[in-house]
C-alpha cells in the first residue's frame, strides 16, 4: 500500500440542479460532508470560497460514465460547467474520477438508514461527493498515484 500525498481535498458530485461537495483531512483518513450548493450562477462564488476555506491539494470532481465506461452527454455537460471552475481555481488541480453508481449507492445508504428521499435530496449529493472522495483516496492508496484523470485529459473506456 502506498503512501497518500498529504493534504486536504475537496470533492465534487455535479449535478445539473445540485453540486454535492465532501472534504477530507490532511491524512486522508476521514471524508466526511460538507454542503450542498445550488447548481447555477451562485455556484461558482460559493464552490471558489469553499476551496478558499479548505486550501485543498486537490479538487476532484465525479465524472459521470455510462456502465460501459464511456464517456456522453452527462459527461460532456460536467466537463463544460467545470471548466469555469478550473479557470477559478488555477494553478489547483482538478481531476476528474469516475463517479459510476456513486449517486445509486448513497441513495441507497440514505434509505438503510431511514431517510426518505425527497427529504434527502440535499443530502444525497453530499453523500454521493464522499463516496467519490473516498474511491479516490482508496485509489491513491492503492496506486501511489492521484486518482482519476487531470480535467484536461480524455479517456476512453
Amino acid at each position: 500500500m502506498a503512501d497518500l500525498r498529504p493534504g486536504a481535498r475537496l470533492a465534487l458530485d455535479w449535478g445539473q440542479a445540485r453540486i454535492g461537495v465532501a472534504a477530507c483531512d490532511r491524512e486522508g483518513i476521514l471524508a466526511y460532508p460538507v454542503e450542498t450548493v445550488r447548481a447555477g450562477a451562485g455556484a461558482l462564488p460559493r464552490l471558489v470560497a469553499l476551496v478558499a476555506e479548505y486550501e485543498p491539494v486537490e479538487v476532484i470532481v465525479g465524472l459521470p460514465r455510462h456502465l460501459s465506461g464511456a464517456e456522453g452527454q452527462a459527461a460532456l455537460l460536467v466537463r463544460n460547467q467545470i471548466s469555469e471552475l478550473a479557470a477559478a481555481l488555477a494553478p489547483r488541480p482538478i481531476r476528474l474520477v469516475d463517479e459510476r453508481l456513486t449517486t445509486v449507492s448513497a441513495a441507497r445508504q440514505l434509505r438503510e438508514a431511514g431517510r426518505d428521499a425527497r427529504t434527502s435530496r440535499s443530502v444525497v449529493d453530499q453523500v454521493a461527493a464522499v463516496a467519490i472522495l473516498e474511491l479516490a483516496l482508496q485509489s491513491e492508496r492503492r496506486t501511489g498515484k492521484p486518482p482519476g484523470v487531470p480535467l484536461t485529459e480524455r479517456t476512453s473506456p
